[in-house]
């Protein structure tokens, strides 16, 4: 008999986690005040009244002790990501300058703790930087928190890509990262921190001011897609900013497993009390074993390829244009990340579709990508040769392979079985939005930009979401979350079985 959920240990997570959510709101508060801007209030309202609301959950259940157990895990993460995203409206709802209603309030703030990027805000160039902080601010939280989900807790729960990698990636249940799911997330932060670092001063030095240098560097590592400006990247310009864009994408869009293998080849020398690097143990070969990682690589070089020729044969740009316009909507589309520099659902023929379709692949799993992961996309297309040979050689026993080990068939029929919960669920998605009077092209490029926590879509919401009702944007919302939770963890508490004793 399977253990019923204990309401108690889930009100006193979910009470420490909205009492730590409410600390994010504070940070925008010093960038006001260092700014001028005078938009400081929303974000001291959000702070008292999350941190209050926090307390009261906490207060009553403070001293339960108990482990959690399986099921609460999936309603730890689903509330996680749910509760938050409704308390991380608050500051969009109260801000005068922005007049949201409160279900335009919530998808912006999904949006950006999804790292989804799409946005119905319009005129960013004149926010206050407050504003304009926090919406970055919570797309690097968000990247985070997915990353930490990604590799040590859904693996637990049974759920999510890292499961596929059990043999040959730590995990959380015989090998891990580290010999607990804390270590393992510490270790994620550092590299995480790193890369944002390290973003933040390249897009410095290719001409950012440092407000937007930081900003950038939070919504690229994130996969996010969010911008301090209405022409996102396309507002700077320069080919060197972009080209940073796409190499911290590219890096962020792998799995960060994968990452911490190369990073824990660098070891510390202490001599005489001064700390010193060592790379003689660093190596690179666990990205070049990976078959996921060649994969990724592949579909976007082959991505790019495509699109910069057919740019540059139908004369929309020259050949270095089409080649720099190419490559950088490929991996920012490609990834979910959703950073644009040209108007790319104007160009020709199958282009917009194309790269629009490229998002249900995403990134790797164990990143901060969205879309249905990489190695899902690689086991369906193994699955499909293996059907093939099957029908030229009936009594075969064909594996499916990653790399030299074989793959499951319980793990081949888990992944059918998402694909088909993923379109299903964009079928109903798409009839509930084009109920509401929009068009198709609308409301599918809509569910899938939300789904695969991509962003810009095409027809109206090309360049944001702001002319759709409070119903589609809610809807869109739910898209965004299933997306993000990798559909079967939020669909999971929807069965009668769940709740049963």
């Amino acid at each position: 008999m399977t253990s019923p959920i204990q309401n108690k240990v889930v009100l006193r997570v979910l009470g420490s986690l909205l009492s730590m959510f409410s600390i994010t709101m504070l940070p925008p508060v010093v960038v006001g005040l260092v700014y001028g801007d005078g938009a400081i209030m929303p974000f001291v309202l959000g702070f008292f009244t999350t941190l209050l609301t926090g307390l009261l959950l906490l207060a009553p259940v403070k001293t339960e002790s108990a482990p959690l157990q399986l099921r609460d895990g999936f309603v730890v993460v689903v509330m996680f990501w749910t509760v938050l995203s409704v308390f991380g409206g608050l500051p969009f709802y109260l801000a005068p300058e922005l007049e949201l209603s409160v279900a335009a309030a919530i998808f912006e703030s999904v949006s950006g703790l999804t790292t989804t990027g799409a946005t119905l805000i319009e005129g960013l160039d004149e926010l206050p930087h407050s504003i304009l902080f926090y919406r970055q601010q919570m797309q690097w939280l968000g990247g985070m928190g997915i990353i930490v989900l990604a590799i040590a807790i859904l693996p637990m729960l049974n759920i999510g890509g890292m499961q596929l990698y059990r043999a040959e990636t730590p995990g959380v249940n015989k090998d891990k990262l580290t010999p607990r799911i804390a270590g393992t997330a510490k270790a994620l932060w550092y590299i995480y921190l790193g890369l944002t670092t390290s973003c933040a001063v390249a897009y410095y030095f290719a001409g950012m001011d440092a407000f937007d240098a930081i900003g950038h560097s939070f919504s690229t590592v994130a996969i996010g897609g969010f911008s301090t400006h209405d022409a996102s990247i396309g507002h700077y310009e320069s080919s060197a900013i972009e080209m940073i864009a796409v190499l911290f994408m590219l890096i962020s869009g792998v799995n960060f497993a994968l990452h911490f293998m190369v990073v824990r080849g660098l070891s510390i020398r202490k001599s005489q009390g001064v700390k010193t690097w060592s790379l003689k143990n660093l190596s690179f070969k666990q990205y070049r074993a990976d078959e996921e990682f060649r994969a990724y690589l592949t579909l976007l070089f082959v991505l790019a390829v495509i699109t910069s020729t057919y740019l540059y044969t139908t004369k929309t740009s020259n050949l270095p244009e089409s080649v720099m316009d190419g490559l950088f909507h490929v991996v920012s589309i490609g990834t979910t990340t959703g950073f644009t520099s040209a108007e790319y659902f104007n160009w020709p023929g199958f282009l917009p579709v194309l790269l629009l379709f490229a998002s249900f692949v995403g990134g790797c799993a164990g990143s901060t990508g969205g879309g249905m992961k990489v190695i899902r996309v690689l086991l369906l297309f193994k699955q499909g040769q293996r059907e093939l040979k099957r029908l030229l050689h009936p009594n075969a026993n064909i594996m499916v392979k990653v790399g030299s080990r074989a793959i499951p068939n319980q793990t081949i029929d888990v992944v059918w079985g998402f694909f088909a919960t993923y379109l299903a669920l964009m079928a109903l998605m798409l009839l509930l939005l084009m109920s509401n009077g929009l068009d198709q092209e609308t409301a599918f490029s809509a569910v899938v930009a939300c789904l695969n926590n991509l962003g810009p879509g095409l027809g109206q919401v090309a360049a944001n979401y702001s002319s759709l009702s409070d119903f589609s944007l809610s809807v869109l919302s739910m898209a965004m979350l299933f997306g993000r939770l990798e559909i079967f963890t939020a669909l999971v508490l929807f069965t009668p079985s769940f709740w049963k004793k």
